[in-house]
């Protein structure tokens, strides 16, 4: 069902990688009444600040894309804020979004929901099939209790709530820590670092054996905004790319689009993480939902946003 143009949408982590895009997305399309909250203005993890604003403003559609989000160091170092703060943020916006008369809310999660060892490409139903990565199930373990939130909802009070797992992202807005990124931020600013020291060399983590599925985020707000259209469902649905990288084929183009000269050295002594983790999104090519944005080309977006933003002028 369409949403009309006027309908208030709260997005949830307007200013983090998922939520902006969204952002930009809806008003692309024409959307005239967002509702967005910085951290200091509404504070998800406090429960009455949560049902205050939805008591206040009613909207009509909720995009749950906040979130505390990081990469392997941050998960294994940070495993308490991980799944706390996770589980406060869903558990209040899940709540008083079905208390407030909201019409639909989407959850998002993450392909890391999965089994290490999933099959491969992973579909929907290999949820709770098997261990998770230990390097970050404290994220993990949170974002499948949200799915199951939702389910719960719907089954109990028919409260229509979906949830997307999408697949390893970046794009504008990206966080380009040194320590607490994920791997393909995390490899652009390494390189342009060491492009900018004339460095001889790059050490990148791990093996480079690792095979990886990317979406431009871009592709993911489509989605979003499709699925919100277009499904209502029990199920989660998986958003990937379909196509999968080795980290050692994905750092040779970011060097490439970066323009790093020098050598690239891989340190095996650091960890890998999942072996391979690709999505099958056939669910959702079945709706009529396909990406449409190359690695390269948004590398090169990616890139350009780093740039603009990110460098120190």
């Amino acid at each position: 069902m369409p949403i009309a143009k006027s309908d208030k949408i709260f997005v949830a982590g307007h200013g983090g990688l998922v939520g902006s895009a969204v952002v930009r997305k809806l008003i692309h399309l024409g959307f005239t009444n967002l509702l967005l909250r910085t951290h200091s203005q509404l504070d998800l993890t406090v429960q009455s600040a949560v049902d205050a604003f939805f008591a206040a403003e009613k909207p009509d559609y909720v995009v749950l894309a906040a979130a505390k989000v990081g990469g392997i160091h941050a998960n294994n170092t940070y495993p308490a804020d991980f799944i706390t703060i996770n589980l406060q943020i869903q558990t209040n916006v899940v709540t008083s979004a079905y208390k407030h008369g909201v019409k639909k809310l989407l959850f998002l999660g993450s392909s890391c929901i999965y089994p290490k060892f999933a099959p491969q490409p992973i579909p929907e139903n290999a949820l709770l099939t098997g261990p998770l990565e230990p390097t970050n199930e404290w994220y993990a373990i949170a974002k499948i209790a949200g799915i199951k939130m939702c389910q719960a909802y719907r089954i109990q009070f028919n409260f229509d709530a979906i949830s997307a797992m999408p697949t390893n992202l970046y794009g504008p807005n990206d966080n380009f820590h040194p320590e607490n990124s994920h791997v393909l931020p995390a490899l652009l600013r390494r390189f342009h670092e060491a492009k900018v020291r004339n460095d001889e060399k790059v050490v990148v983590w791990g093996s480079g054996s690792p095979l990886r599925e990317f979406l431009h985020v871009d592709d993911l707000a489509d989605a979003i905004v499709f699925l919100l259209e277009h499904y209502s469902g029990l199920e989660h649905v998986n958003v990937g790319s379909g196509k999968e990288v080795t980290i050692k084929e994905l750092a040779e183009l970011v060097k490439e689009v970066v323009g790093f000269k020098g050598e690239l050295v891989w340190d095996p002594t650091k960890p890998d993480g999942t072996p391979r983790k690709l999505m099958d999104s056939s669910n959702l090519a079945g709706l009529g939902w396909t990406p449409k944005i190359s690695l390269r080309d948004g590398l090169v977006d990616t890139y350009k946003w780093y740039l603009d933003n990110y460098v120190q002028k």
